[in-house]
């Protein structure tokens, strides 16, 4: 039915515009200040995976507790599908693509930190190696998506870079230099998953359903990680209830709550304005562990929160 003039003057009186400022109001909308915040919760969410990983690893291998995670997403997600009949994509290419993108962000990245951390490599050093993401996106974002980056961003993703450097700093250096290669392997593989899955799934699916996207994530995800883990470890676990809580949150919290914050982020900005945010990982999870377990934090740890803060607020700048 065509729509009336009168109608279409009450349909804008009563939606926002695309700039997230409610005609008739100079104030944001609740919507547009609600986007303001999810950066900051997927860094506060995001975060805590190191510390799941602390509490997990002890009681099971790494791709073995991978493993348990992806299948209880799986299995937590797909009665919710049915039940609200969320959309599947239109093609099967669509779901190629979504499932490479979970291949990469899920299978080859956290495959590789799981991997590093299990195999005795500090978090604090896995967060630094990780913590080139931002720089190597950058530059693949450039190359692969043509997004331009100013002088500006790229300062700051550079100070971004060197405060985390300087949070993780005293934690690099109690490493044994003989086994920091061996320990180093998992984490570039770690690097290489993240960034790659980032300006995929920014190319060529960006937008999809969050509840039908995290199955078809996942279910490679499990089937990649699942056979590595038959072939390489034991797959036993240890069903403490300290293993239990881990699973538990890596599954609701992290799965579920911060995956789907980084695919809204990945919908609504640019690959670099995305990537910056895992600068404020490490000083985030250094913050965590203070306050859960008493690790130390010393004013060069400090000095580089600061300096990750200034240098995320400067390539973030351009939106």
């Amino acid at each position: 039915m065509p729509r009336t003039p009168s109608s279409e003057n009450a349909h804008e009186n009563t939606h926002e515009n695309s700039s997230g400022i409610v005609p008739g109001n100079d104030l944001p909308s609740p919507a547009h200040a609600a986007g303001d915040l999810l950066p900051l919760l997927f860094v506060a969410v995001w975060s805590t995976g190191f510390i799941g990983a602390k509490f997990g690893l002890p009681d099971a291998e790494p791709l073995t507790f991978l493993s348990w995670r992806y299948a209880a997403v799986i299995v937590l997600m797909l009665p919710v599908v049915l039940l609200l009949r969320a959309p599947w994509p239109r093609s099967w290419a669509a779901c190629g693509h979504i499932a490479v993108t979970g291949l990469l962000v899920h299978g080859v990245y956290l495959g590789g930190v799981f991997t590093a951390i299990g195999h005795g490599l500090p978090a604090g050093i896995t967060a630094l190696v990780v913590g080139l993401q931002p720089l190597v996106t950058a530059l693949g974002a450039r190359a692969f998506l043509g997004e331009r980056i100013d002088r500006i961003q790229w300062l700051g993703l550079a100070l971004g870079f060197l405060g985390v450097g300087l949070v993780v700093a005293q934690k690099i250096a109690a490493v044994p230099g003989h086994a920091l290669l061996t320990m180093l392997l998992p984490a570039v593989i770690a690097l290489i998953g993240i960034t790659a899955g980032t300006l995929y799934q920014k190319k060529f699916c960006p937008s999809f359903d969050l509840r039908t996207g995290s199955i078809i994530q996942f279910v490679p995800s499990l089937l990649a990680t699942g056979a590595l883990a038959m072939a390489t470890e034991t797959m036993q676990v240890h069903w403490s209830g300290q293993f239990a809580f881990a699973l538990a949150w890596l599954v609701l919290v992290l799965s579920l709550g911060a995956v789907s914050l980084l695919n809204l982020l990945i919908r609504r900005g640019s690959a670099v304005n995305v990537a910056s945010l895992f600068y404020l990982t490490p000083p985030t999870t250094a913050l965590i562990a203070w306050a859960l377990f008493g690790e130390t934090l010393t004013g060069l740890a400090m000095a580089g929160m600061a300096l990750v803060a200034v240098g995320v607020w400067l390539a973030r700048r351009a939106r």
